[in-house]
């Protein structure tokens, strides 16, 4: 008989790829992603660096999910999309029913562009919205206004199946009166998907510098945890499904290619900063674009690191991932994919997280409360270090 520790759990060929787009007009305050603002001067080497490294591949990698994000896709010009999505067609074709996402920032999509997205299979569009109220905007540093959002929402919806709104919360000085207009007026425009943010200070962007000198100040814990709950109440009323964390959609619009990200599946990504998750390794290009541009040019890996996960750590973070979404994780299929059951991996952070009733069991399934939900990223880290983090 053997032991569940000489099962190989075979890591499964990606079958999701993300495309990472770095440019944008200006850099929000709060933005701590893979930046670079003002230089669309960079855009044609960005191209051509990209198409490099998608061709280091050997051969086309067919996938049933692309998302191009960023940054902001659409912030190129008709042609440098054109010449992008040609690219990513050809090593990443797309198979059957693929989902493509694209990231669009409401002040940037036309029709023109709309157009070339379409004629390329482009399928789902997720638009920047974060807020429908002015003065949110612009504390938010955003570049658009709410007649922006609705001119996209109308350019959009007739070329795409599916339609992506994102939200954030707890802006400075935010009301929840003020978060349940912003709620409001995003069911109004019907989309199939939205997701809700709470806003976080991130080091290293200027938001963090200004609460530390006091020009901001964060909204209340309390008033944080009452606007999520309203997101939920109020989007599930409205007959979308809180399927995620920060994530809700009418029946058939998940975002399948994120929903891969949370099963612990495999996934290519190219672009700077861009993080993947190939064999049993995770990896992720460096972070300034102009190293990863130079490293591409002189034929050098963009990776600036890479970690190789244990299968006890893969099933860890499986387990983790797993609890993001509403519907939890189902022990015996955990169990199954990974070789390794829940209990063993942390069963008394579980135990205490049930006690707390943080955490509950439907049946096999392990998943989160709704008080779970409200201080969900504090209970991971107990999980992905199992009982050696109990107590803390």
């Amino acid at each position: 008989m053997h032991s569940r520790h000489t099962r190989e759990v075979q890591a499964p060929t990606p079958r999701a790829a993300y495309v990472h787009v770095p440019f944008c007009r200006h850099r929000c305050g709060y933005c701590n992603f893979t930046v670079v603002a003002g230089r669309d001067d960079l855009i044609e080497a960005y191209l051509d660096a990209i198409e490099r490294e998608m061709a280091s591949l050997g051969e086309p990698a067919a996938v049933e999910t692309l998302f191009l994000g960023g940054g902001t896709p659409t912030h190129l010009s008709g042609p440098q999309l054109r010449r992008l999505l040609s690219a990513v067609r050809r090593w990443f074709p797309p198979r059957g029913d693929c989902e493509w996402s694209v990231e669009a920032n409401p002040g940037d999509i036309d029709e023109t562009k709309a157009d070339v997205l379409a004629e390329f299979g482009v399928t789902r569009i997720s638009l920047g919205a974060q807020s429908f109220d002015s003065e949110k905007l612009r504390r938010l540093e955003r570049d658009h206004e709410d007649e922006h959002i609705r001119r996209a929402v109308a350019i959009c919806r007739p070329r795409f199946a599916s339609l992506s709104l994102d939200l954030i919360f707890g802006a400075p000085g935010e009301t929840l009166e003020g978060w349940r207009r912003d709620l409001t007026a995003a069911l109004e425009l019907q989309p199939d998907h939205l997701s809700t943010y709470g806003l976080t200070y991130e080091l290293g962007t200027t938001f963090w510098g200004r609460r530390l000198r006091g020009e901001l100040a964060s909204v209340e814990e309390d008033a944080e945890r009452a606007m999520y709950e309203s997101a939920i109440d109020t989007l599930t009323s409205a007959g979308l499904e809180h399927y995620e964390v920060s994530n809700f959609a009418r029946p058939g619009h998940r975002c399948r290619h994120n929903e891969v990200y949370w099963s612990g599946g495999r996934y290519w990504a190219v672009g700077p900063g861009a993080a993947r998750y190939v064999g049993d390794t995770r990896s992720a290009n460096h972070r300034s674009t102009f190293t990863w541009r130079r490293r591409i040019e002189a034929g050098q890996s963009p990776v600036a690191e890479s970690e190789t996960l244990s299968p006890e750590e893969q099933a860890r973070e499986k387990l983790v991932l797993g609890l993001r979404r509403i519907e939890g994780v189902s022990l015996r299929e955990f169990q199954r994919d990974t070789a390794h059951s829940a209990e063993e991996l942390a069963g008394e952070a579980i135990e205490r997280f049930l006690e707390w009733r943080l955490l509950a069991r439907a049946g096999d399934r392990l998943l989160l409360t709704r008080d779970g939900l409200l201080v969900s990223d504090s209970l991971w880290p107990e999980l992905l270090q199992g009982a050696s983090a109990a107590g803390r």
